[in-house]
C-alpha cells in the first residue's frame, strides 16, 4: 500500500510502499506553525487522504488559482506583476482530514481550508516553514510525487 508521511519538524515528505521508502523530498509548511483552525494560516496535523489530484499533464510551473489553470507559466516577470500571490504551481494534491474534531468538520476541516500539497516557485526555500498552511514542494518533486501517488492515498502529517 502506498502512503505519505509528512514530518513538520524535519520539513520533509516521505513516500512509502508498505514499509519501504520510495522517495523523500524537502517541503515547506506553514510560517505560522502547526494548527487546525480555519483562518489560522497553520498546517494541520493528523491523518488525511488525497481527496483530489489536480493538474495532470500540465506544464511544469503552470499557475493555478482556485484549483484552475490560469494559462500562465510562472516566471520572475509574472511574480513582479503579482507580488502578493500565493503561488500554487505545477500540481495540486488536495487533502481531506480523517479525524473529526481534529482536522475534519467544523472550524478545523482541512479540506474546507484548502490544504494542498503543491508546487511553488524554485526561488522559495525548502526546509523552512514559509507557506500559508499548505505543504509546498519543488515543482519537479511535486510532479514526480503526483505521478506516483494514487487518489485516496493516506497522508499522515506529524509535528
Amino acid at each position: 500500500m502506498r502512503e505519505l508521511r509528512i514530518e513538520l519538524h524535519s520539513q520533509s515528505i516521505t513516500a512509502l510502499e508498505g514499509a519501504e521508502e520510495v522517495f523523500k523530498f524537502p517541503i515547506s509548511s506553514a510560517l505560522n506553525g502547526v494548527g487546525q483552525q480555519n483562518g489560522s494560516g497553520q498546517t494541520p496535523i493528523g491523518r488525511h487522504y488525497i481527496r483530489a489530484k489536480i493538474g495532470s499533464g500540465a506544464s511544469i510551473n503552470s499557475v493555478f488559482i482556485g484549483r484552475r489553470l490560469t494559462g500562465e507559466i510562472y516566471s520572475a516577470e509574472l511574480a513582479c506583476q503579482y507580488p502578493d500571490r500565493d503561488w500554487i504551481l505545477s500540481r495540486i494534491m488536495w487533502l481531506c482530514g480523517q479525524e473529526v474534531g481534529l482536522n475534519r468538520l467544523g472550524q478545523v476541516d482541512s479540506m474546507r481550508r484548502y490544504i494542498y500539497i503543491h508546487g511553488t516557485p524554485d526561488s522559495e526555500p525548502m526546509g523552512l516553514p514559509k507557506s500559508h498552511g499548505c505543504i509546498r514542494m519543488r515543482n519537479e518533486d511535486v510532479i514526480r510525487l503526483f505521478d506516483w501517488v494514487p487518489k485516496g492515498c493516506p497522508v499522515m502529517i506529524e509535528a
